[in-house]
């Protein structure tokens, strides 16, 4: 309450016994009265007709200013959780205008709020602002357990893993070995059965009918745009136009002020409408001063953008140049508290119609979950090969590898193009989230695995929705898919670090397939130099029909699972991986702490040969290996003569299938824009 006030009687919890009556303060306002000497035995309510509270810690819910009177009872103390957190019922985001107040009372972040059963509305959880900081508190028991246990797990893991590395353990094997079957292939496949199983069992979740979606929710939907194609630019603020979601508002930031940048201001009000767009260019940032800005004009700057952006429904911000995450952070900070879900979207990106409900569904039907991320699919499919093998490995990804971590409430990487936040968790680590810093240097790429990361050490969950869907722009050549993934392993490989210490607070399976997958690399390495430099002919022909087997096993369950024969191609992927990705991860982690915004913009040509030379290292060290091994071995025997012929003509046999059918169902496709993808939001 304010200070100087004097307590108002309001009433009591029914829990509690009495029910004094309450009285309201002018202005709609509840003053909730000091707790007595001793504190409460249990959680006190409040609201209009109802039942009345205790508060003197001015403690508010997530993303709104304390509130006068709004208080958390002293004799209750502050959880161990990660931010303070209490839980309360509300009819609307508490004001200081309002009297709709509801339960309050203490626990932690990691289930779901207790339910007053006097209360019609769900509970949510709300920070009390008083509290210690996490790292001031003292560390329960049971989280100082959880965090053991949890390390002692993922030691476990890659203990067995290495260990059944290392020994070689085999349950089959031919007399001389020529064909074997061991336990170290045998951890990866059932690996691989798991995560389709759960994969699977996550999408006939999906497929069940969902609650219906609370519409009275304000949504934000942020754009960040830089350089972009004027083509991949215009469909995506029209599909923008077409999402159902009524008084959606719109904002795009654009990362340059400059001559250059202004056709896609022109683009923005083109398409939205300049009756209702708004548009501002600002010398400035948050973070830069543009040339000749005082300091007085810089103030004026704020004020203006925060002004357009929370009073106008599409609004379009040119500012200084400062890469990705400083127009995100732009748009974010602008937004403040005003709006209670924002979505996120790259300026390359055609969204459905249904995206921004459908993920606002997921995050309506459970106060747990934090972020959630859709089905991110590739708009210029047939434009080339690189972005054909691009587009059956993203459905893979989202499908089965995040469908699979969406089961346990972990999803690590929510996609720039197509994700949803709650504002509230968003406003409280968007400063720790933009001065992001490592190995001393600030971070300027992978921006939306650390916004998801972000939420996770929050204790929140993340989630995937297939039933939400949109189509992005991907590189249809080499040189620009090679940089793309070469920094986008550097912030898989940065933020695994940042995300272990988070570890505790989810899902076992966020822990063991974070080892596996984290350290499957360095195996695979070290297995292709074995066999490279140390084994025969056979063996590297046999482990080369293996990869193929495996891809082929995957490509015919994706087949199942999405209906399309294209799947079968998954396959090739894998001969891509071990060519250009290999050597593309290691190169990352070796120039992990060089930062850039990453990449160029849709106008510009690539011309950054830099990410070949790890590629052409890895070339010259397979076939150094190859002619090292071949002239190096005995004669081959009888035996090993009939497997290596038997091997190659199957080998062949493979590859002549794999490319026949690419030559009849993809190649006669490419280039036609028309075929790009059989979605009907895809026409704009």
């Amino acid at each position: 309450m304010p200070r100087g006030a004097a307590p108002v009687p309001a009433a009591r919890c029914p829990l509690l016994g009495a029910r004094p009556a309450a009285r309201i303060k002018a202005g709609g306002l509840r003053v909730l009265p000091a707790p007595p000497r001793g504190g409460l035995p249990g959680p006190a309510v409040g609201g209009p007709g109802g039942s009345g509270g205790l508060c003197p810690r001015r403690a508010s819910p997530l993303g709104t200013p304390p509130v006068p009177g709004l208080r958390c009872p002293r004799a209750l103390p502050c959880p161990p959780g990660p931010a303070g957190l209490r839980w309360g019922h509300w009819d609307a985001p508490p004001s200081q205008t309002t009297d709709k107040w509801g339960l309050c009372g203490v626990g932690d972040n990691r289930g779901p709020p207790p339910v007053c059963p006097r209360s019609p509305v769900p509970p949510r959880w709300w920070p009390c602002p008083d509290c210690p900081h996490p790292s001031q508190m003292p560390v329960s028991l049971s989280t100082a357990l959880r965090v053991v246990g949890t390390s002692l797990f993922a030691l476990a893991v890659l203990g067995g893993i290495l260990a059944a590395y290392v020994t070689g353990y085999q349950f089959i094997h031919t007399e001389k070995h020529y064909l074997s079957f061991g336990l170290y292939g045998a951890i990866l496949g059932l690996h691989l059965f798991i995560q389709s199983l759960f994969a699977f069992l996550e999408h006939r979740r999906m497929r069940g009918e969902g609650r219906p979606v609370r519409l009275g929710r304000s949504v934000a939907l942020c754009i960040a745009a830089y350089q972009e194609d004027p083509d991949y630019l215009k469909k995506c603020l029209r599909s923008v136009k077409r999402i159902a979601f009524p008084d959606l508002k719109v904002v795009m930031v654009v990362d340059g002020n400059g001559p250059d940048d202004t056709y896609m201001l022109d683009i923005f009000h083109d398409v939205m409408g300049s009756e209702r767009a708004g548009s501002y260019v600002w010398r400035s940032n948050f973070h830069a001063w543009g040339e000749g800005e005082t300091e007085a004009g810089l103030r004026e700057g704020l004020a203006r953008v925060q002004a357009l952006v929370r009073g106008t429904t599409y609004s379009c911000i040119l500012q200084k140049w400062g890469g990705k995450r400083e127009v995100m952070y732009t748009a974010f900070r602008a937004l403040g508290d005003s709006v209670d879900y924002i979505q996120v979207c790259d300026s390359d990106t055609v969204l459905d119609p249904a995206c921004t409900a459908e993920m606002l569904r997921i995050l309506e039907a459970d106060p747990r979950v934090g972020g959630v991320g859709g089905d991110v699919q590739i708009l210029n499919k047939y434009d080339s090969w690189i972005s054909f093998l691009s587009s059956v490995r993203y459905w893979m990804a989202f499908n089965v590898e995040r469908a699979c971590q969406s089961y346990f409430g972990c999803v690590q990487c929510i996609s720039g193009p197509l994700g949803m936040y709650r504002n509230a968790l968003l406003q409280q680590f968007l400063e720790d989230w933009y001065h992001q810093t490592f190995l001393g240097s600030k971070c300027s790429f992978g921006d939306d695995r650390h916004l998801t990361n972000r939420v996770l050490s929050l204790g929140y969950q993340t989630k995937y929705t297939a039933r939400s869907k949109c189509l992005t722009e991907t590189p249809t050549r080499y040189l620009r898919w090679l940089n793309q993934q070469t920094r986008w392993s550097k912030s898989y490989f940065r933020e695994w670090l940042y995300n272990a210490l988070w570890f505790h607070k989810h899902h076992l399976w966020m822990t063991y397939e974070s080892v596996v997958t984290g350290f499957f690399p360095f195996f695979l390495i070290a297995t292709v130099i074995q066999l490279f430099y140390r084994g025969r002919i056979w063996n590297i022909l046999l482990f080369l029909l293996t990869v193929q087997l495996v891809g082929i096993i995957k490509a015919t369950y994706a087949c199942f699972l999405r209906g399309s024969a294209e799947m079968i191609f998954v396959s090739l992927y894998s001969l891509l991986y071990m060519s250009s990705l290999l050597p593309a991860k290691m190169f990352a982690i070796a120039t992990i702490n060089k930062s850039g915004w990453g990449t160029s913009g849709r106008r510009t040509i690539v011309v950054n040969f830099v990410g070949l030379l790890p590629v052409s290292v890895w070339v010259a060290v397979l076939l150094g290996g190859l002619a090292y091994t071949a002239y190096s071995q005995d004669l081959l025997s009888d035996t090993e003569v009939a497997f290596l012929v038997s091997g190659a003509i199957l080998y062949a046999c493979y590859w002549v299938a794999l490319l026949t059918l690419y030559l009849a169902i993809v190649a006669r496709r490419c280039g036609k824009r028309q075929e790009q993808c059989g979605l009907a939001f895809a026409e704009v």
